[in-house]
């Protein structure tokens, strides 16, 4: 049995034909990413947005906890005891705002609730990046404060 296969590049996104399927693997990964809203899209209910919300957040503080345990481990590699303080201030820096990410991606939601608003995508992707970010924001505020 033979399959037919062909790769193509169709104004800059990638299509893989297998056996008169069409992936277009640019297109899905938008869909997957909640960046584009595709004709049969309902909003999540209510009691769903948090989630979307939390996922954002989770997967952007993941993204900047790794960056700074990746920095700190490079810079505290020739202390004695260097990697294991990276490890225990990456861990509890993200249960911190793994934490607090899921209270204000709930709060958020129940504003969304009662407001009876939908949420796009777009902005779950901006409230969870931007939780992130607030958390950086106060996390550097008060280390300047004790300086």
């Amino acid at each position: 049995m033979q399959k037919n296969c062909t790769l193509g590049l169709n104004s800059g996104t990638l299509i893989i034909t297998v056996a008169n399927a069409n992936l277009n693997l640019n297109g899905h990964l938008r869909v997957f990413l909640g960046l584009v809203v595709h004709p049969g899209y309902y909003p999540p209910p209510p009691s769903e947005m948090w989630y979307w919300v939390f996922l954002w957040c989770l997967f952007s503080s993941l993204f900047v906890h790794g960056v700074v345990g990746l920095l700190m481990f490079i810079m505290l590699q020739r202390h004695k005891r260097g990697r294991l303080i990276t490890v225990v201030l990456v861990s509890v820096g993200f249960l911190a705002s793994l934490s607090g990410g899921v209270i204000t991606s709930a709060a958020i939601a129940g504003v969304y609730r009662v407001a009876g608003k939908d949420m796009a995508p777009l902005e779950a992707l901006l409230l969870g990046v931007g939780q992130t970010s607030l958390s950086v924001i106060i996390s550097f505020s008060r280390i300047l404060a004790t300086l």
